[in-house]
């Protein structure tokens, strides 16, 4: 069953569904976009934005288990050990079972994931401006909360 207002703007046209003028399509170039330019700069220091994702989550709340790391990422266990792997290799996390239940793994930062946070915020800040440039604070205050509010409608 199609809702009325999918009816009204079907019967408008659904043009403005198409790629590359549909709003998802534009979403997804500005996220790929984003994401590019973020790899370029992070690639001296052998990261992906995976790692800066989970790097954030760390640095937010030190030893987290493994699956409240997925849950807040929203990624599978498969994808997000391969990449708690090559942080450890890099000697960026290391991993603990937890002392009250021995299957949850805990991840916890290294001195050297401790010290990026003071390298890879400020980097993130400057493609995050660039970005915005000409948008004031309000609109991206606007911005942030109707992507909310979409990301929740489709949870």
């Amino acid at each position: 069953m199609i809702s009325p207002s999918v009816e009204r703007k079907l019967a408008k046209g659904w043009q403005e569904v198409l790629a590359p003028q549909g709003l998802g399509y534009r979403i997804k170039l500005l996220s790929q976009m984003l994401s590019r330019k973020f790899q370029d700069r992070l690639e001296p220091y052998g990261l992906t934005p995976f790692h800066w994702v989970v790097l954030c989550c760390l640095w937010q709340e030190d030893g987290l288990a493994t699956s409240s790391i997925g849950e807040k990422l929203q990624q599978v266990g498969g994808t997000l050990t391969g990449v708690l792997d090559r942080m450890e290799e890099r000697g960026l996390i290391r991993r603990e079972r937890d002392s009250r239940d021995r299957r949850i793994w805990r991840i916890w930062l290294t001195e050297a994931g401790k010290e990026l946070k003071h390298v890879l915020p400020p980097i993130a800040v400057e493609i995050r401006e660039e970005a915005m440039q000409g948008i004031s604070e309000a609109e991206r205050e606007r911005l942030s909360e109707l992507v909310d509010v979409a990301i929740a409608n489709l949870s």
